[in-house]
């Protein structure tokens, strides 16, 4: 008898995108339901704002809501359907949700376990996204292609942007520093060498991957990577480290004139002194992409200031990270019916 695959995704994760992978990797074994969600259309909850929640975050849907969708399903393929505590003990019949997220932090993972459920997510499925747009908004700040674009919708010809003292450096001159050498952090080197530059990685978990240290990669201090580097770029995880790792201490002991990119996670920068730091120096500027609050207030000084680029967290968002964590999710459902062991348990 085939297994029942409740899919919950959004209009980012596609449900038929899901279907469509589960059917190729499991056939007949699996009948599957889906559900489409409004998100990005509608931002997501979090669970320290909604009462049952407790502890889980970025999410989308209400408990009575996934729960009645689910049903008798063996296996639930998510990207931000949530499950709760109170939620798992409503699912008896519940055995795996794959969550096509890097983190499964819509879902409790002390009850999954103590309800003898396998959780699998699909880590670095937006790694080559991530990592290109990285790459992208260095150059729109070092080659000033900002601040020549936004003039320019202004009716004002930036001539002056040819001026050796007003114009961009090539990265080929230039010390980039990465904080974070994981799935994407590694991606960004490899992009970065082949620009030619001088390339300092800060991790003190990981050793540096023999090509790169070939290639002239360096493994080196945070204090050195702030010192040294016109350009430093973030990829570690938020962890009680992590979290605002980018304070006025490191920003005062930054390159003058540097470039700060965050194309990783809010809570890593402490955004009010970043905002002095852009206003009074020795920051150059930053290119921002994610936020410690999103959406950002409309009023946020930040949103105002000359030397900094602002995207609204999409980084991961390409159509290639779609169906990779779409593969990622099929192959563990196809594992667990075959009894072999999941490849990215939590």
């Amino acid at each position: 008898m085939p297994s029942e695959v409740a899919i919950i995704g959004d209009h980012f994760m596609l449900p038929e995108i899901f279907d469509e992978k589960l059917q190729d990797a499991c056939g007949d074994r699996v009948v599957t339901r889906t559900r489409k969600d409004a998100w990005p259309d509608v931002p997501m909850e979090h669970g320290y704002a909604v009462a049952g929640m407790d502890g889980l975050k970025e999410y989308l849907g209400t408990a009575d809501e996934v729960v009645d969708f689910v049903g008798d399903a063996q296996i639930l393929v998510t990207h931000l359907a949530p499950m709760s505590r109170g939620m798992f003990e409503r699912l008896p019949g519940l055995q795996m949700i794959a969550v096509s997220r890097g983190g499964p932090v819509n879902i409790d993972m002390g009850a999954a376990k103590d309800h003898g459920v396998l959780v699998v997510n699909t880590p670095g499925r937006n790694s080559s996204a991530v990592a290109e747009f990285t790459i992208g908004a260095i150059l729109a700040e070092t080659r000033k292609i900002r601040e020549g674009h936004e003039d320019l919708r202004r009716g004002v010809w930036r001539g002056d942007l040819y001026r050796a003292d007003v114009t961009g450096r090539e990265l080929n001159e230039m010390t980039v520093g990465v904080i974070g050498y994981g799935n994407i952090g590694t991606k960004v080197v490899r992009l970065l060498r082949a620009f030619g530059c001088r390339i300092l990685v800060c991790d003190p978990y990981v050793q540096l991957d023999p090509d790169d240290v070939a290639a002239g990669v360096e493994l080196a201090s945070f204090e050195r990577v702030l010192a040294e580097s016109d350009v430093v770029t973030l990829h570690p995880r938020v962890t009680n480290e992590t979290k605002g790792m980018i304070d006025a201490a490191a920003l005062a002991a930054m390159k003058k004139g540097a470039l700060l990119v965050n194309t990783a996670r809010g809570p890593l920068v402490d955004y009010d002194a970043l905002t002095e730091a852009l206003k009074t120096g020795p920051l150059g500027s930053a290119m921002l992409e994610t936020f410690a609050v999103e959406p950002v207030p409309e009023d946020w000084e930040l949103l105002r200031l000359p030397n900094v680029t602002l995207t609204p967290h999409i980084a991961g968002a390409s159509v290639r990270t779609v169906t990779f964590a779409a593969e990622q999710a099929a192959e563990e459902v196809r594992r667990f019916l075959a009894g072999e062991p999941p490849r990215n348990p939590c």
